[in-house]
């Protein structure tokens, strides 16, 4: 969450005018007016005791309570800006849930602002005041309430810590990340009274001409402050790129890529495509304060393999490749390529970007990576895992057909900027609930747009816990209700595209130990039998963004043994030619 919001998400979500007085012809009313105003966090984040040096300010949701050992607290920062005039009558907290809430008493506290969400971890975070509201959820809770209107009278910076009472479970609230600067994270819904001076006699003309063109106006050369309101997604791409300013430079290193292969074995295509075998990958430190890509070599001595893809994740404004990411793709003994993610709707929706309202964010990225990573290839994921994040409310701005609609645009738009070097992922969640949903089929952006079909897939081997598995249950889970598994879809419906299992992960909690030997064991007969699978991409950490899941390979040293088996396989040895 760095560099977060260059705005403060305020709406006006009803009025009602209240007091008009009564008064002669000729003479004006006072009146007050009262306004719903919707004020969204500029920062939040949560702590955990445990990992007292971490910093979850990228999280895209928020946790507080205790389990296993470990306590959590939420942080939130608002900063609401009211004109001149206006009184604040009353204020209310509001938290949407992302699971059922643990029935224990959350209290909100007053702390220091001097802290920001990509920061602040247990060890720096501000102290906790008094408590200043209280609340005893029920599970069937969607949204959690505090009443506020004691604290927050007037324009200003307000930041408060939320603690949860319950000592063996967390109740988890989105965070902004989870949606957008306009909704879907922590709210302060502020009810707000401005007087007003009417005439009470209405004009007796109007004008009798309309203006005869439109006024115009000269796009911004930067990303605007505020969001433009959403309008219909155009149904091409420009034809040429919009005027761009001048990105950020990071030096690149001057050892060049790889640019040849040998003549036999397995190489990759003009689109990353091994010719045989399957591309070898890693995201490694998730949740952790290790550099990534020193992560990323230290599993590699771990594991035995050189990572032929090093995933890493971005959002926004933010420019990437980084210098460090440069670099790891141009070490001529260890040659790599990057798969990034790229929030680009981030403080946004996907309905305003296809409408053009992220064109700046798009063009100046689209310049620094021409400058920067010239014309070697990486894989580009827009948005991976889009069903956690669809409301298929109309007008949302992020139903499944805004996805796609946001997906096209977006492309169309590098690729008519030059950025000719991106090979283009889709990356689904292959969850059965969503997969069962009526608008899952309305994610595809259309095979023009689309290079690869990505999935990012987790197992348990936890017998009898949540998605207890093996390899073939990551390729292939099927929807809830039946029919086609994620696998058999891909290949059924886009049978040209090749397939990344862009994450996936083998778990069991924290609190035990159990071996993931026999689950590791399955990896490569299930990919033999899954032949369009063309790269898979493991993502390592100890504790995931909730602390209580175990994906490291080496959590036990069986298992660590069982996977160094799967790495060391043949089928990974393919070389990668740009």
């Amino acid at each position: 969450m760095t560099a977060r919001r260059g705005i403060i998400g305020i709406a006006v979500t009803g009025v009602v005018a209240a007091g008009a007085g009564l008064g002669l012809a000729g003479t004006a009313n006072a009146a007050t007016t009262t306004e719903t105003v919707s004020v969204f966090t500029t920062d939040d984040s949560y702590t955990s005791s445990t990992r007292r040096n971490t910093n979850f300010g990228q999280a895209d949701k928020l946790v507080v309570g205790r389990s296993a050992g470990e306590t959590r607290l939420s942080y939130l920062k608002f900063a609401p800006k009211l004109t001149t005039g206006v009184t604040v009558t009353g204020a209310e907290l509001r938290l949407p849930v992302d699971s059922k809430p643990i029935a224990a008493t959350l209290t909100v506290h007053a702390v220091s602002t001097s802290w920001t969400e990509n920061r602040i971890t247990a060890a720096n975070a501000p102290a906790l005041g008094k408590a200043i509201a209280s609340i005893k959820p029920k599970v069937t809770d969607t949204t959690l309430s505090f009443d506020l209107s004691n604290v927050v009278t007037r324009s200003g910076t307000y930041a408060f810590a939320l603690k949860s009472a319950a000592t063996t479970g967390v109740t988890r609230v989105r965070a902004l990340e989870y949606g957008s600067a306009t909704g879907g994270g922590p709210e302060l819904r502020l009810t707000v009274a401005k007087k007003t001076t009417a005439p009470t006699t209405a004009p007796t003309t109007a004008p009798t001409t309309a203006p005869t063109t439109a006024p115009t106006q000269t796009a911004p050369s930067t990303a605007p402050t505020t969001v433009p309101p959403a309008t219909t997604a155009p149904t091409t791409a420009p034809t040429t790129a919009a005027p761009v300013t001048t990105a950020p430079t990071t030096p690149a290193p001057t050892t060049p890529a790889p640019t040849t292969a040998p003549a036999t074995g397995c190489t990759t295509d003009a689109l990353l495509v091994p010719s045989c075998g399957v591309l070898w990958g890693a995201a490694a430190g998730g949740f952790t304060d290790t550099p990534r890509d020193q992560a990323l070599k230290d599993w590699e001595a771990l594991t035995g393999r050189t990572a032929a893809i090093f995933h890493q994740y971005h959002k926004g404004d933010e420019m990437f490749p980084t210098k460090a990411e440069i670099a790891m793709t141009r070490d001529p003994a260890k040659p790599r390529v990057l798969l990034l993610n790229w929030k680009i709707a981030y403080n946004t929706t996907w309905a305003k970007v296809a409408a053009g309202g992220q064109d700046a964010r798009i063009d100046n990225w689209s310049a620094y990576v021409k400058q920067n990573y010239g014309t070697q290839k990486f894989f580009l994921a827009l948005h991976h895992e889009p069903e956690n994040d669809v409301n298929p409310t109309a007008g949302s701005g992020m139903t499944a057909k805004d996805y796609a609609n946001m997906y096209r645009y977006v492309i169309k738009r590098l690729r008519a900027n030059g950025v000719t070097n991106a090979i283009n992922v889709i990356a689904y969640m292959g969850n059965e609930k969503w997969m069962a949903q009526s608008w899952w089929k309305d994610l595809y952006p259309g095979d023009d747009v689309v290079d690869w079909i990505g999935l990012d897939s987790y197992v348990s081997v936890e017998k009898g816990y949540y998605h207890y598995g093996d390899m073939g249950d990551i390729l292939d889970r099927k929807p809830t209700g039946g029919g086609l598994g994620w696998y058999d879809w891909a290949v059924t419906n886009h049978p040209a595209k090749p397939i990344m299992v862009a994450e996936w992960g083998m778990y069991h909690r924290t609190s035990v130990k159990v071996d993931k030997a026999p689950a590791f064991s399955t990896v490569i007969p299930e990919l033999k039998a899954h032949p369009k699978v063309k790269a898979v991409v493991y993502f390592d950490t100890a504790k995931d963004d909730e602390g209580d899941r175990d994906i490291s390979v080496n959590s036990t040293a069986s298992g660590l043994a069982a996977f160094k088996t799967v790495a060391a396989d043949p089928m990974f040895d393919v070389t990668i030619t740009q």
